[in-house]
């Protein structure tokens, strides 16, 4: 292989492990994730005037509980379903008459 083949399957390579690094689906579980124990936490202890105002319902917890299952749901998509890196074009479907330059 040349060097230039060899330097564009290093880059590939690369992309491939940014395009797993920033997938949104990490970013989407990541965020709700946080923010779901963080409403969660708040929920748990709720004073009387936030119970009085929600008619009753611990709508914090209940939110913060939701949030941290869809976070848990996209983390675990994620890792089930890893994002594929695209498959470069064979040199062999590409030069079809085996003369270099044609």
């Amino acid at each position: 292989m040349s060097e230039l083949h060899k330097e564009v399957s290093e880059l590939e390579k690369k992309s491939a492990t940014a395009a797993r690094l920033f997938d949104i689906r990490t970013i989407i579980g990541g965020l709700f994730v946080v923010y779901g124990v963080i409403v969660t936490i708040a929920g748990i202890s709720p004073s009387d005037a936030d119970l009085k105002k929600a008619e009753g319902v611990h709508i914090n917890l209940w939110t913060g509980l939701a949030m941290l299952a869809l976070g848990l749901f996209f983390l675990v998509w994620m890792k089930l379903r890893p994002v594929q890196a695209p498959v470069p074009p064979s040199d062999a479907a590409q030069d079809t008459t085996g003369t270099p330059g044609s």
